[in-house]
């Protein structure tokens, strides 16, 4: 810790050490070592960073290697993260994704910008830009065969409970109308190669089509996702009367457990191994030839321990088709066994502990009526 007399030096320690503030008061890491004084929080370095980026708000500093005086100690004393949150996260929506440590740069800080310099949850009942029902804009879209990004409408509406777009500012018709209550969106900046990228998942017949799209806007962009968390709460408390606010919350978007290259073999296990990309949304497994491929190859249900799945490092003695990887995962079903390698060790092993996580929860009714159809040859 920082010079400073050894009275004050001891009195920082005594509040950086409250449990309160063992946490980032905006991502929840642990063991936050930076604070501000002018808000009085305890924070991470990453979201220090971002707090660096409104000066006019948040005065940022280091509690190992910078000084603090007896104004400043005395000012973090009296407030702290239990305090602070009290003011600027009071009148947080149920429906709003409040991020992690673990969530994209663009979801931090915009959940920091919406606390503090919009202070968007001080107030009850506030009209919020993601709150009245109803949202229409542009976003850019990749296009599902040439992957260039266009400019399309789109609109939400709670109302009508659906998402739409329109290839055209002025079309009468949209390209699609998604039901709200089918619809998943999660952050994918790396994957669509844009900070603000957000990946929009539907079901059609029983399979899962991409949509991938982005705005110049962070602010935008995640006010599109806390609209659709919105439209998608108020159409569950209808469809659900007698569910708990925190069962509907549950429900909403959801990130993805795991994604990631392995390698498949086809349902004889003789033909080769060929590389795919994969995702597994809770009990869905889906394969793409490309991460950004509108739809999936093809699907396997991954159900639960007590019905008969379950996982297995590595492959069945005399597996025959020809592989390059060779860290290889079983996954049984009651009707056959799916053979796949990774590349690594490190991702056999987090595969196998995605899978795990699923298999060990027991199915709920809902998930026995959409079991899916298993993979389909590539």
């Amino acid at each position: 810790m920082a010079g400073g007399n050894e009275r004050s030096v001891k009195a920082l320690k005594e509040v950086w050490q409250r449990a309160e503030n063992s946490l980032c008061a905006d991502c929840g890491k642990p063991d936050p070592d930076w604070a501000s004084s002018t808000l009085g929080v305890f924070i991470c370095l990453s979201c220090s960073g971002i707090h660096r980026n409104i000066p006019s708000i948040s005065k940022v500093k280091s509690l190992k290697m910078d000084y603090w005086d007896d104004a400043q100690v005395q000012f973090l004393a009296k407030h702290g993260n239990a305090v602070t949150k009290a003011i600027y996260e009071a009148h947080i929506p149920i429906y709003y994704y409040q991020p992690t440590y673990n969530d994209c740069q663009v979801l931090r800080e915009q959940w920091i910008r919406a606390k503090y310099e919009r202070k968007e949850f001080t107030e009850p009942g506030r009209q919020l830009p993601y709150s009245d029902g109803v949202k229409e804009g542009i976003l850019w879209k990749r296009g599902r065969d040439n992957g260039q990004f266009l400019p399309r409408k789109f609109l939400l509406s709670e109302r009508e409970g659906c998402l739409k777009y329109f290839t055209k500012q002025d079309a009468k018709e949209p390209k699609i109308n998604v039901k709200i209550d089918v619809i998943n969106a999660t952050f994918q900046p790396e994957k669509i190669g844009n900070p603000n990228g957000l990946q929009i998942t539907y079901l059609k017949d029983n399979k899962t089509r991409n949509i991938f799209v982005y705005h110049e806007s962070g602010k935008e962009v995640v006010d599109w996702f806390n609209a659709i968390r919105s439209v998608q709460f108020h159409y569950l408390k209808v469809a659900f009367p007698i569910a708990s606010d925190n069962e509907i919350k549950n429900r909403l978007t959801r990130n993805f457990l795991k994604e990631g290259y392995m390698e498949k073999t086809g349902p004889k296990q003789r033909e080769a191994f060929k590389k795919r990309w994969f995702t597994l949304d809770h009990r869905r497994l889906m394969y793409f030839k490309d991460p950004l491929d509108a739809f999936a190859k093809g699907e396997v249900f991954v159900g639960s321990g007590e019905n008969g799945y379950s996982v297995q490092k590595g492959l069945p003695s005399g597996t025959q088709g020809n592989f390059s990887w060779h860290y290889g995962i079983t996954i049984v079903t009651p009707d056959r066994e799916y053979l796949f390698t990774c590349e690594t060790e490190t991702d056999q092993l987090d595969w196998i502990r995605a899978f795990t996580s699923v298999i060990n929860q027991a199915m709920t009714p809902q998930e026995y009526a959409s079991k899916c159809l298993d993979l389909l040859p590539s």
